[in-house]
């Protein structure tokens, strides 16, 4: 048995004889003496074939297969500041749950709160939900899983063995927040809300004017009886100046 654990050359012939050792160990062949010397010889042995084992695909020095993950940066660092400003001023969601987040996870949150007001989940990775923030990879991992632990968002992960994981789902649980979201995406009712404002006269004030270009129209004369009775005594009074004359 020594001999063939020291001729062993992959992990599965180990198995078999940790196998077969532990076996005889269990039917009185092997005494317990024997059995933990056998055993010790079995884990160097498997050490020793581990170490010589090496990873086919995975270019030296390196330790992942997939290559490494570059850093991004914002190509206009202005641009991207004044999207993160304008999604955390948009409401994204209830002042009394925005009051505990910053700009930024403001504006994380907006994104994550309109996709899944579209879709029911938010699929996107990562890096897509930092870019549209306007913010770093790492400040929109962080905004998540703050939400998560203040019992806004739960977050379900997509892990695959040999190969890329699948971007997390994040579905938002708050019931307050929810409502927030439905009631921004409702379409508001024709007729109810402040009236359109007409302006009575269309025409563009030049500088330095205080009217309008428009012309005035001139006002019919009144045809009530007073006004009708005012023109018969003027008659009268230029009846009687000239015959005076």
């Amino acid at each position: 048995m020594a001999a063939a654990i020291d001729g062993a050359r992959t992990l599965a012939q180990m198995d078999e004889l940790s196998r077969q050792v532990w076996q005889g160990h269990g039917s009185g062949t092997l005494a317990d003496e024997e059995a933990q010397a056998l055993a010790e010889r079995l884990h160097r042995r498997r050490g020793e074939i581990r170490e010589g084992i090496k990873p086919v695909g995975i270019p030296a020095g390196r330790a992942s297969l997939f290559p490494p993950r570059r850093s991004a940066t914002s190509p206009d660092k202005a641009m991207s500041r004044d999207r993160r400003r304008l999604l955390a001023c948009s409401g994204p969601m209830p002042p009394a749950l925005a009051s505990r987040f910053t700009t930024g996870q403001l504006a994380v949150l907006r994104i994550v709160a309109d996709e899944v007001a579209a879709k029911g989940v938010c699929g996107l990775c990562i890096d897509a939900i930092a870019a549209r923030a306007g913010v770093c990879r790492r400040l929109a991992q962080g905004a998540i899983r703050l939400a998560e632990g203040d019992g806004l968002l739960t977050i379900e992960e997509r892990r695959h063995e040999g190969r890329k994981n699948s971007p997390n789902l994040v579905r938002v649980i708050s019931r307050e927040w929810q409502a927030w979201m439905r009631r921004a995406g409702r379409p508001k009712a024709e007729g109810i809300g402040c009236k359109a404002i007409h302006p009575t006269d269309t025409e563009v004030l030049t500088p330095g004017k205080t009217e309008t270009s428009t012309t005035l129209k001139k006002l019919p004369g009144r045809q009530g009886r007073l006004h009708a009775s005012g023109s018969r005594e003027s008659r009268r009074t230029a009846e009687r100046a000239k015959a005076m004359r």
